[in-house]
């Protein structure tokens, strides 16, 4: 299949992107301890069916962080129009969720459905393990050591809280850990300033109208199981599903039966 690839100039950025396929369009947006490579297992399956988008937000992967000010949904929504867009299924997983909720918000017109992994929600307060998490991980990054500070996130969005490294797939781990040791020797300029959506998603998830499914992997921090299930039931028509066996990266842990969970969701909806 024939992938299209280049750099967007979006907002003084040049934003990474893929796309393949033909159809409705479809835009992956990865976790924040990775980049577009974790949709290796989706990209060309979704492509068969969708015109599917996978991309590196700005600060990660092939999309450099230039100084000023940016916000990811309006990122988002720059990229769309430079691929001529107008309205996009949305897949975001962990914080790639939390940049999929806000551009619904932001963006409600452009939003044909959103598909939901574990995601984070803006303004809901962080759990102590995640504050106690960040500390660490600051701490390290503060003193070089580059390999703590990759196994910390390991463990905390690979393994999950119930499963011991040597349980986990090998190969998930070694993928993350190389993106995620990318992202931190990304160099960061002064002057960037990153917005937030004002209001915050937290609080106005109800007026999210597009068609929803919020998916979570049973073995991840139990806080996010429980937020992932608030989400879903924040919106009466939301579908919710729990893929077992898998923590945070669910997608990377058991990509076929992620995969059917979403094309299942996709391929019931009334496309126009």
């Amino acid at each position: 299949m024939q992938t299209q690839t280049g750099l967007a100039p979006v907002n003084g950025a040049q934003i990474y992107y893929e796309v393949a396929g033909a159809g409705q369009p479809l835009i992956l947006l990865h976790a924040g301890v990775a980049d577009s490579r974790m949709w290796d297992d989706q990209f060309g399956i979704l492509a068969q069916t969708y015109r599917t988008i996978r991309t590196d937000l700005r600060g990660f992967g092939r999309s450099a962080m230039p100084a000023g000010r940016f916000s990811h949904h309006d990122d988002l929504a720059g990229l769309l129009d430079f691929l001529q867009v107008e309205r996009a299924i949305v897949l975001g997983i962990s914080f790639g969720g939390k940049v999929a909720i806000d551009f619904s918000l932001a963006y409600p017109q452009r939003m044909a459905a959103l598909v939901l992994g574990a995601p984070s929600v803006g303004g809901t307060q962080p759990s102590e393990r995640i504050l106690q998490f960040w500390e660490e991980e600051e701490t390290a990054v503060e003193q070089g050591d580059l390999d703590t500070a990759v196994e910390l996130n390991l463990r905390l969005w690979v393994d999950g809280p119930f499963r011991r490294p040597d349980e986990v797939n090998a190969d998930v781990r070694q993928k993350v850990s190389q993106m995620q040791r990318e992202i931190f020797q990304m160099t960061i300029p002064e002057g960037v300033e990153e917005l937030r959506l004002e209001p915050a998603a937290n609080g106005r998830l109800t007026e999210i109208t597009a068609p929803m499914m919020v998916l979570v992997g049973a073995l991840d921090l139990p806080e996010t199981v429980e937020q992932a299930a608030w989400l879903a039931e924040q919106i009466p028509s939301a579908q919710h599903g729990v893929i077992p066996g898998v923590a945070h990266m669910l997608n990377l842990e058991k990509p076929s039966l992620f995969n059917r969970h979403v094309l299942d969701f996709l391929d019931d909806l009334p496309w126009e």
